[in-house]
């Protein structure tokens, strides 16, 4: 682990001094190799769907694991549009002169080398690795055994690419060990890694979080919330709240429960509760939402649920105060909507909720770092500190300060 860390270290320093230019001409290569040896991806891809069929993967994780020619050349766009942003390592963020007439500037410089812990989703080895060399980084890639063979041949092309441009091919690598002991190690491995970033199910980052001495920025569960506020536009809101739900049930920016105004609840829970049908939703309510429709009791226990699935938990609530107060009290930080005319009411519901990404009448399902323009994303960080929400390139920088003096001696 030690050698092969090191060799990812001395990667990190040739990455960040590459021109823009020559970054963004090998991840054009990159992407066309992508389209070029999708063959050989498709049946590695092949090989994982169907141990994963056999090993009874549930329907939303088959769904991210599962690659077509269409999925493999959304990854090649992507990678392009990665290659086609601004550059994000050399901004000067700041710059001001000191009273002893220092010329200070703080600029942004890659994080260094990247470990990325994360599931299922094999496009996430070519996303997060152009995003990583894009802003200058090595990255580290542990995906879930269940991708291995697809995430194998993705990472072969990138290295393909890099070694064609004679660049080291441990810029881009997979963790060689797959097993728990493996991630154990990387996470302790504070001289050689700078970033640990695990994207998952709870308990990967519950146990990275409390184990890790590496620095770790959170991509946690995404228990995601709609209310629907007593001034909201009906249509809007039904049209909001099924796209929301059903769109693609199984990502974490999917609603998971669907708050609802007391105010209105009588009028639009059956207009809900058809539109939901007709879509297969399994819906589970409180004893007031199940006084207006036929709908499976919610308990405690499905409000704390992230679903990843076609099922919807419904509550009433009386009004912005307890809508408000359900979502501090069951939601993860990652995504929340209100959908409301009343712009006060919106506006206090942007302010008061604690969330990465809030929405004013639109579905949960755009946050996305293609969707926020980013190219593609490392994932959606439910921390705080130093990123939150999708994170792009520039979520992929720190910073230096650069001083600028002409002999000058403090006394």
């Amino acid at each position: 682990m030690e050698s092969f860390l090191q060799k990812a270290k001395e990667a990190s320093e040739i990455l960040s001094t590459l021109p823009p230019t020559k970054k963004s001409e090998i991840l054009i290569a990159m992407a066309d190799a992508l389209e070029k040896e999708r063959n050989e991806i498709l049946n590695a891809n092949a090989q994982d769907m169907t141990v994963s069929r056999k090993d009874d993967l549930s329907q939303a994780l088959l769904d991210r694991l599962f690659l077509d020619e269409n999925r493999i050349y959304a990854m090649s766009k992507g990678i392009k549009e990665i290659a086609s942003l601004k550059e994000p390592v050399g901004r000067v963020l700041e710059g001001w002169v000191n009273k002893d007439n220092l010329r200070i500037e703080k600029v942004s410089v890659p994080i260094g080398v990247i470990g990325i812990i994360y599931e299922s989703r094999p496009n996430v080895t070519s996303d997060t690795a152009a995003l990583c060399f894009k802003s200058g980084n090595v990255c580290i890639l542990k995906g879930g055994k269940e991708a291995k063979n697809s995430n194998i041949a993705i990472a072969s092309v990138l290295r393909k690419v890099l070694e064609s441009f004679n660049l080291p091919k441990e810029a881009i690598t997979l963790l060689p060990d797959y097993s728990r002991e493996g991630v154990s190690k990387l996470i302790k491995m504070d001289k050689y890694v700078d970033l640990i970033i695990p994207r998952g199910g709870e308990n990967l980052i519950r146990y990275i979080s409390q184990n890790s001495t590496v620095p770790v920025i959170k991509h946690d569960k995404g228990l995601c919330h709609t209310y629907i506020d007593k001034d909201a536009d009906i249509k809007k809101a039904v049209d909001i709240a099924v796209n929301a739900k059903v769109q693609r049930p199984g990502v974490c920016n999917a609603m998971e429960t669907l708050l609802v105004d007391e105010k209105i609840y009588k009028d639009i829970l059956p207009i809900l509760k058809k539109v939901f049908d007709e879509n297969k939703t399994l819906l589970k309510g409180c004893e007031k939402c199940r006084e207006v429709i036929d709908v499976q009791k919610a308990d405690e226990e499905d409000f704390h649920t992230e679903y990843l699935a076609n099922i919807l938990s419904i509550k009433v609530v009386k009004d912005l105060d307890e809508a408000v107060s359900h979502i501090q009290t069951y939601g993860s930080g990652h995504s929340e909507a209100i959908v409301s005319e009343n712009y006060t009411t919106a506006e206090e519901f942007l302010n008061r909720v604690d969330a990465s990404c809030v929405y004013v009448n639109a579905s949960t399902r755009f946050t996305d770092g293609g969707e926020f323009g980013f190219g593609a994303e490392v994932g959606i960080s439910t921390s705080k500190l130093h990123s939150r929400g999708p994170m792009g390139i520039n979520d992929l920088t720190t910073y230096k300060y650069k001083i600028y003096g002409n002999g000058q001696i403090r006394k």
